[in-house]
């Protein structure tokens, strides 16, 4: 995935009505979000950087939040198509709720669908 993916899905997360920076994540820039630094994703590339660890933490986080499920989870799809593909859990087993080439396109399009 090149530079600008990753910056077009960090656009898509913060249009999230869910998203809300969180301590730990990372912007394309390099920088980090903590209490004293209150910067807004309002540029063209100031958006949460995807490919940070940290990051992706986070948005895993928001996506359980948001649907109510704090062991919701991603993985990935084992056949010849590959992708990923965010599940919950309940008393019927795992439902597949969103789907993505990588994982974070999974856990983006998660959140966008949260209720």
């Amino acid at each position: 995935m090149s530079i600008m993916d990753h910056i077009s899905l960090g656009r898509r997360l913060v249009a999230c009505k869910h998203f809300r920076p969180m301590r730990g994540m990372r912007d394309v820039q390099g920088r980090s979000w903590d209490d004293s630094l209150l910067w807004r994703w309002n540029s063209a590339i100031d958006v949460p950087d995807l490919r940070d660890p940290a990051t992706v933490g986070c948005l895993l986080a928001m996506v359980r939040e948001s649907c109510g499920d704090h062991e919701a989870y991603a993985m990935p799809w084992h056949d010849e198509d590959g992708g990923w593909t965010v599940c919950l859990n309940d008393d019927d087993g795992c439902h597949n709720i969103a789907e993505g080439e990588t994982e974070v396109e999974a856990l983006v399009a998660a959140l966008e669908a949260a209720p």
